[in-house]
């Protein structure tokens, strides 16, 4: 692996393209990072917890960081221990949720979506003025499916273009009203923004999905002593509750390595022909392993061996996974299937590129409103790499296996997409290029170092 350095505007280097050839094997344990999406959460209930609340292994990417930093800014002490590039601890110590305060200036959320739809929820109970916004890409992301419920709790609640975009201003309020709200599209970041304003609510919040989404809110509240209930409904759909003013206790958790992030080599593994990858610790919560599923109904060899060491306060159980060399089908993945790994789309289109048949991956519409159109990157990426893939509305058409020739492929300034494309150029011939490799930080910090790392 190369990257490409070109002068930047100041006259230093920017190294804004990576250079990827094709490996001869795989082997090793790529080192992962700490769950992003737990990481976010446990920060936020750290602050809402009166005490000392210590995490370990948390994700150390930009995301991350910009949750710690939107942390102090609104009163708590946030304390960065040991990091290995990839994974952080952290010590938190907050005056609880009624000793949180109004930030002086504008609460900067980065690129985070998780950041921004989160931390709305808590300010929504928050008295005080308050102004949330990001970089170019987080502005480009609708907020309307938190903005509705969060006034319909009573905040004030502000964006522009039709109310929808960021720069967004809030005015807090307590009690908010307790609601009933029925989701529009299964999303853990609306679920959970709702959930956290109805602490602040006077009376039973209540959320209804249509489809189950991950639910590491409800598990890390209940682990911090509020008691959420959750009701299966028809059809796989659930209600999930919080009465609200219930108080949060501070605790100490391991975050486990983050499945999303296991998903590249998951599948580097087993689109290579001469590959055994071992993944430690990963977190596989029902909610989020997915990806393992889908793979496994692809025929990809991945073995399972439950972890040693849980944490069974928290509740998320882990595993290390053993990837090897497979021989791939296709499949149809549904549009429940989607919402389930919905982070994992892009790789696992990479994965069907070399499984024998057509893969049809339905309703993925939510990919277009993330870092960037992932429907279309993707299929631009793919495209260049010589597959042969097609998209109809929200659905993605793929057929295989097909050899990957290696060409230049545009991230988008999207993680998920670089790396998908990275691995792509393990098995494409000749040189794969991505453009603005270092976006890969924002969830896997040292990402192009650690592939460097497995080729064996």
């Amino acid at each position: 692996m190369t990257i490409q350095a070109r002068p930047n505007m100041a006259g230093g280097a920017n190294p804004d393209v990576a250079g990827v050839r094709p490996a001869a094997r795989l082997r090793g344990r790529p080192g992962l990072p700490g769950d992003k999406s737990i990481s976010h959460r446990a920060l936020l209930l750290a602050a809402l917890a009166d005490g000392t609340s210590a995490i370990h292994g948390a994700g150390d990417g930009a995301d991350v960081r910009t949750t710690a930093h939107l942390v102090e800014r609104l009163g708590a002490t946030v304390e960065r221990g040991r990091s290995d590039g990839r994974r952080i601890d952290y010590r938190v110590a907050s005056p609880g949720i009624a000793g949180l305060h109004e930030a002086d200036g504008i609460l900067d959320c980065g690129n985070s979506g998780t950041t921004t739809r989160l931390v709305a929820g808590i300010l929504a109970g928050l008295p005080g003025y308050h102004v949330l916004d990001g970089d170019d890409s987080l502005r480009r992301r609708p907020l309307a499916r938190i903005i509705e419920p969060l006034r319909e709790m009573g905040a004030d609640v502000h964006a522009r273009r039709s109310n929808s975009l960021l720069p967004m201003t809030l005015v807090g309020h307590t009690p908010l009203r307790a609601i009933e709200h029925r989701t529009a599209v299964p999303s853990a970041q609306v679920k959970s923004a709702i959930l956290l304003a109805g602490l602040r609510a006077d009376g039973l919040t209540i959320v209804r999905e249509s489809v189950a989404t991950r639910d590491h809110t409800e598990r890390m509240l209940r682990a911090r002593g509020v008691a959420v209930h959750r009701a299966g409904l028809e059809g796989g759909a659930v209600a999930i509750s919080v009465e609200g003013g219930q108080a949060l206790r501070a605790v100490g958790e391991t975050v486990p390595a983050d499945p999303s992030a296991a998903a590249f080599w998951l599948v580097a593994g087993a689109i290579h022909p001469d590959a055994e990858l071992t993944l430690a610790d990963v977190g596989l919560n029902p909610t989020r392993r997915a990806i393992v599923d889908l793979l496994r109904r692809m025929g990809a060899v991945i073995e399972e061996r439950a972890a040693a060491v849980a944490d069974p306060e928290m509740g998320e159980p882990l595993a290390d996974l053993v990837v090897r060399s497979s021989e791939l089908r296709a499949i149809d993945v549904s549009p429940v299937e989607v919402a389930q790994a919905i982070d994992e789309i892009p790789i696992l289109c990479l994965a069907a590129t070399q499984a024998r048949g057509t893969s049809t991956i339905r309703g993925a519409g939510e990919l277009r409103a993330k870092e960037s159109d992932r429907i279309a990157g993707i299929l631009a990426g793919l495209l260049a790499l010589g597959a042969d893939i097609s998209v109809d509305g929200d659905d993605i058409s793929i057929h295989g296996p097909t050899a990957l020739i290696g060409a230049p492929t545009d991230s988008r300034s999207d993680h998920r997409l670089a790396m998908t494309f990275a691995i792509a150029g393990l098995i494409a011939s000749g040189a794969t290029t991505i453009s603005d490799p270092g976006c890969a930080s924002i969830s896997y910090p040292g990402f192009f170092a650690v592939l460097e790392g497995v080729r064996a």
